[in-house]
């Protein structure tokens, strides 16, 4: 068995830099990269060779620094010299070492050399091809990762990939959670329609022609949280969990607009069951840029002209004390934590009586108007049924076969209507520690890939010890003859 990657270096002239301040280099992509290894806690470090100026030694240092990486001065690039010296610098770490050049004069453009490193053990030459890995870019470096690990550790190991927007992707990576970076690019251009990019489309058909590949959760089983109107839709459905006795849980009143000038729009409102204040949201739910741009509504008139994207969904304004429970279902575990939410209707209402008259224009990921004080009309303490919501969170992990989602429940005063406002796939669930979190996260996902793997079996041909005497006779008396 083989050494796990411990330690990867990069030669500097990878880096493709430019001289400046290294404040400026932040969003350079190669640094990104080994930041998302460095969270993987793979050491990570950055070498240059003599003779180099004083002021981009400099640099270099201040880079490494800034990023936390390493920075090794190498007396020579040589696969024969440097993997000895990178040994003895690192002589604390145990494993396989990974040393990136670039190619001057061929392609591909860059030679991975690996060796190991091991107490009492003798550097692996890395003179030998069999030791050396070429690719064309270095985006290419954490699947080359994943095949190595895999090789040394275990066939059983399976390679999760995913595909995220960046911020996103640098929290997950800052938790452990996702210990490498994705293999496949998506687009973010913006739609008002609900249809995936061409990034995810290619994903898909991917998918579909790789056999040995397989869908944690289904794109088709993603596809309605990303459309508002469509998992509205669904939560009418939860009207099957209730009972005469105890609280209800339910969807919120909703209704679908394609223009904020439609001459029945307030008809239309009243059959719904929706009043003023509602909110507007736009039916696309995440993936474009303007997906979090709302609006909560006071008055009919506001609707004219309303700077929410279209086709949007009006919902109802359920007044919940501020409170807002936020539940997260990692496979078959629910966790759940409180924030402050949007105030009650009444204490919007005056507060907006008192600034410029209109709708109040947020987005939802970075300015949601929170109450300063948990006040509310009612004078209702609110009580959360956790029974309840955790049967509400089987029903939605059977409805939608979701793996990893989360969703967001008000408790309405007065009624104690448990509304399911929100539910969203992937979420952070930073909410939960991350002690309990992340094994969750990964126990919910081994267990999926494990029950595919016994259906895959359940349906597979069966093996040639099977088949009865007379064929595999055949099957011997063919291959003597062969």
């Amino acid at each position: 068995m083989g050494l796990a990657v411990r330690g990867v270096i990069l030669d500097h002239v990878l880096l493709q830099y430019g001289i400046g301040h290294p404040e400026n280099c932040k969003s350079n992509p190669t640094l990104s990269l080994l930041r998302k290894l460095r969270f993987s806690n793979i050491h990570t470090a950055i070498s240059y060779r003599l003779p180099l100026s004083t002021e981009q030694i400099n640099l270099l240092q201040a880079m490494a620094e800034l990023h936390s990486f390493e920075c090794l001065p190498l007396t020579a690039s040589s696969l024969d010299i440097a993997p000895h010296e990178i040994a003895h610098a690192w002589a604390h770490i145990s494993g396989t070492i990974l040393y990136l050049l670039p190619n001057h004069d061929s392609s591909p453009k860059i030679t991975c050399a690996f060796f190991s490193i091991a107490p009492d053990a003798e550097v692996t030459s890395s003179l030998h091809k069999s030791n050396r890995i070429y690719m064309d870019k270095l985006q290419e470096l954490p699947l080359t990762i994943c095949r190595l690990n895999k090789k040394a550790i275990s066939t059983d190991v399976v390679t999760v990939g995913y595909i995220m927007k960046p911020s996103r992707e640098e929290d997950f990576a800052k938790r452990g959670a996702f210990p490498m970076c994705p293999t496949l690019n998506g687009s973010s251009e913006p739609s008002n329609r609900i249809a995936y990019t061409t990034g995810m489309q290619e994903l898909q058909r991917y998918i579909e022609n790789h056999n040995h590949c397989f869908e944690v959760d289904p794109l088709n089983s993603i596809y309605p949280v990303l459309d508002r109107l469509k998992i509205q839709q669904i939560l009418l459905g939860l009207k099957d969990l209730n009972a005469e006795g105890r609280c209800t849980v339910r969807a919120p009143h909703f209704l679908k607009v394609s223009s904020f000038d439609e001459p029945d729009l307030v008809q239309r409102l009243h059959d719904a069951k929706l009043s003023v204040p509602c909110i507007v949201k736009p039916q696309v739910a995440c993936g474009v840029a303007d997906a979090h741009s709302m609006a909560i509504v006071f008055r009919v008139e506001d609707f004219k002209d309303l700077n929410v994207p279209l086709p949007a969904v009006v919902q109802e304004y359920v007044d919940h004390s501020s409170t807002l429970f936020k539940f997260y279902v990692l496979g078959e575990r629910v966790f759940h934590a409180v924030k402050k939410s949007t105030p009650n209707a009444d204490i919007l209402i005056k507060s907006s009586k008192k600034s410029a008259p209109g709708p109040l224009l947020f987005d939802s990921l970075k300015s949601l108007p929170t109450a300063i004080a948990n006040k509310h009309s009612g004078g209702q303490d609110l009580c959360l049924d956790l029974g309840l919501v955790n049967e509400a969170a089987k029903w939605l992990t059977r409805i939608l076969g979701l793996t990893i989602f989360g969703f967001d429940v008000v408790i309405q005063e007065g009624s104690g209507d448990h509304v399911i406002v929100d539910v969203n796939y992937l979420p952070s669930f930073k909410e939960i520690p991350d002690d309990v979190a992340i094994p969750a996260f990964w126990d919910a996902i081994k267990k999926k890939v494990d029950s595919k793997a016994m259906k895959h079996a359940s349906v597979a041909p069966p093996p040639m010890d099977s088949v009865d005497g007379q064929e595999k006779n055949k099957c011997k008396a063919g291959a003597s003859v062969v």
